[in-house]
């Protein structure tokens, strides 16, 4: 579907994701318009429709091309030595936020679709958020030791809780007024409030 696409150049294929990126990270997916993201990418309304067929089809390109390039930052960056399971997700929110700083259209972006709510797209947003959750998770959590845990205590459980607390903290929009350290500071102090009651005493 995307074939007359995917043969442009790269450099013309990153213009036009960048800027329907933009476009749809500051109106959301109801109120961007193709006409928008053809202005922003230099191009005509046309080729846009000739490239992607419908708007949805663009938009949902767009979040899976989000995700490979979160992932591929997250496996090129990922050089966690330790096996502790908290060390480990504070590893990780240190490395999203920096690729968050670095790709901030895409940052934009992403925070729209978080909170995407058109029935048009809703659907398929969910389904692709969920599977890109999961797959980071595995890469950032795999070899960890879960040996640490109380008895009952459910890491996979853990780890959900932290995914949805890591959205507001981490996963939102960069906080102008604070710095990406005092958001780790507080991204930190809350990781490690959960290490101290989830673990064994033994193991603090």
């Amino acid at each position: 579907m995307l074939d007359k696409f995917l043969v442009l150049p790269e450099e013309r294929r990153g213009k036009i994701i960048a800027a329907a990126m933009r476009v749809f990270g500051a109106a959301g997916y109801k109120k961007a318009y193709t006409s928008e993201i053809a202005e922003e990418a230099g191009i005509s309304k046309a080729l846009v429709f000739h490239y992607f067929k419908c708007k949805k089809t663009l938009y949902l390109y767009l979040i899976e091309q989000a995700g490979k390039i979160m992932m591929c930052e997250f496996q090129a960056q990922n050089e966690v030595k330790s096996a502790d399971f908290f060390d480990r997700i504070i590893e990780a929110a240190k490395l999203k936020l920096d690729i968050m700083s670095r790709y901030p259209a895409m940052t934009e972006f992403l925070t729209s679709v978080y909170y995407e709510d058109d029935p048009d797209v809703e659907q398929e947003v969910r389904a692709l958020l969920s599977k890109g959750a999961g797959v980071r998770s595995e890469v950032v959590l795999s070899g960890a030791d879960e040996s640490k845990f109380k008895d009952g205590v459910d890491p996979k459980l853990v780890m959900n809780i932290i995914v949805k607390f890591t959205e507001g903290v981490v996963g939102g929009r960069l906080d102008k007024m604070r710095t990406i350290d005092e958001i780790m500071l507080e991204f930190t102090e809350c990781v490690n409030l959960l290490r101290n009651n989830l673990y064994k005493k033994e193991c603090l």
